[in-house]
């Protein structure tokens, strides 16, 4: 089949507006970090219900620039879950530190606190939870253990804009929220990223750390790189800022019709929680030959993660031997499209395609 009649796994709604905002920037000359992007934080900080929000070049960089902002450094640990993006974990070993993995929830995917508990040593000082396809981690549990240890709870959001724990929006939660909005994200920028956090000492520490350590023009007070945002990219984080409701609700619509629909178990939904379904995420047994079923049909997927973090090359030598839920999920895992511009006949189609596969 044809990649014209594939129903994508991804689809960015890029509209006018984007296209206004961007032109506007273009036509202003003022094209990189400043005013737009100003903006841009202020307007997401008040989202996420934080005093600051920093702009970045990237989820990567965000990720980055937090961990050196909270002053991780060569000899510490930081937990972390064995099932995530490589960049979890590759920006522990950009401060020198040591990534420990930890095993899984197998109906949530996220990190599991019990093993959390386990795994904290005298050089412990930070955990990064990710909030796995937009579903919120068990926040209460891992931020009762952060207070009676005393180390950072560092949120990775990167896949989780609106979503919800309790009454709190992820990013508001632990001590430093990061966010993505690479172009497959519930809201993006094309490449980009935010760091947000009550604490202004961490955000002052990360507006230098993204600016090559300046704390003003050509005074460089620490390292630093140039992970600073251009206004480009602001711009249509603004209009998206717009959309993210609306987006979100479509995600989360499309995932019900599913839910009611597919001969699959569902994604399981923690209580108390708003899951904003940047993936809908099944299990299934013989993946390969169920992958070739949508293959041969036009529908697109993705297999987000098909190795936990532990396995990967350059990680091996960190000694994890027990991750067994993150091997099966790595296993089995796959996503099927749930963004918001999937229309009702390529939701039908999926259902069906998905529903004549005999495993």
């Amino acid at each position: 089949m044809s990649v014209k009649t594939m129903i994508p796994i991804s689809r960015p709604e890029i509209g006018s507006e984007e296209i206004e905002a961007v032109k506007s920037v273009l036509e202003s000359g003022m094209l990189a970090q400043g005013a737009v992007v100003e903006e841009f934080e202020h307007r997401f900080a008040s989202l996420v219900g934080v005093e600051h929000a920093i702009a970045t070049n990237s989820g990567t960089s965000a990720l980055h620039t937090a961990l050196a902002a909270a002053g991780i450094k060569r000899g510490d640990e930081v937990i972390t879950t064995a099932f995530s993006f490589f960049a979890t974990a590759s920006c522990i070993l950009m401060q020198g530190a040591r990534p420990v993995f930890v095993d899984i929830d197998p109906r949530t995917y996220n990190i599991d606190p019990g093993e959390v508990e386990r795994a904290i040593t005298e050089r412990t000082k930070a955990i990064i939870p990710v909030h796995l396809y937009g579903q919120p981690c068990a926040m209460n549990e891992l931020m009762e253990i952060a207070e009676e240890h005393q180390i950072l709870v560092i949120e990775d959001a990167a896949q989780a804009h609106g979503a919800v724990y309790g009454n709190m929006k992820v990013g508001s939660i632990g001590d430093i929220g990061v966010f993505s909005f690479y172009s497959t994200k519930n809201i993006i920028t094309g490449e980009g990223g935010m760091i947000t956090t009550d604490d202004g000492e961490i955000a002052d520490k990360a507006r230098m750390i993204r600016n090559h350590g300046q704390s003003r023009r050509y005074i460089h007070e620490c390292l630093g790189y140039n992970y600073r945002m251009t206004n480009i990219a602001a711009a249509i984080g603004l209009v998206q800022l717009n959309k993210l409701d609306r987006l979100n609700s479509q995600r989360i619509e499309n995932a019900r019709y599913y839910s009611a629909h597919l001969n699959l178990d569902s994604p399981y939904i923690a209580p108390g929680v708003r899951h904003v379904f940047h993936q809908y995420t099944v299990r299934v047994k013989n993946r390969d030959r169920f992958l070739q079923h949508l293959d041969r049909h036009g529908v697109g997927y993705g297999v987000y993660y098909p190795m936990p973090l532990p396995d990967q090359p350059v990680f091996r030598s960190f000694g994890c031997d027990h991750y067994p839920e993150a091997q099966l999920a790595s296993a089995e895992v796959v996503s099927l499209p749930v963004h918001p511009t999937l229309n009702t006949e390529e939701i039908k189609k999926v259902v069906e395609v998905v529903n004549q596969y005999e495993g």
